[in-house]
């Protein structure tokens, strides 16, 4: 499991309704999202995007807003 401080402070401050599988399964378990440039977001590539509390729709593109899914693909580029 990574032991990074900054991503532990995020995980005490925010609520996750997969309970922070992403993080608990030593980044194996991620939804499927590309980084685009954006600093705070990635384009979200799951199939039933609009089911996520962290995505965000614009136009006909759905951008995944979780902080700690965008941390872990800028910093782990996973």
């Amino acid at each position: 499991m990574h032991d990074d401080k900054k991503l532990k402070e995020m995980i005490g401050s925010i609520k996750c309704p997969k309970d922070f599988i992403c993080y608990k399964s030593g980044f194996e378990t991620l939804c499927k999202a590309e980084d685009v440039g954006k600093k705070s977001v990635l384009l979200c590539l799951e199939e039933k995007p609009e089911e996520c509390k962290f995505s965000l729709p614009i136009g006909l593109k759905y951008y995944c807003q979780c902080p700690i899914r965008v941390f872990i693909r800028k910093k782990y580029n996973k």
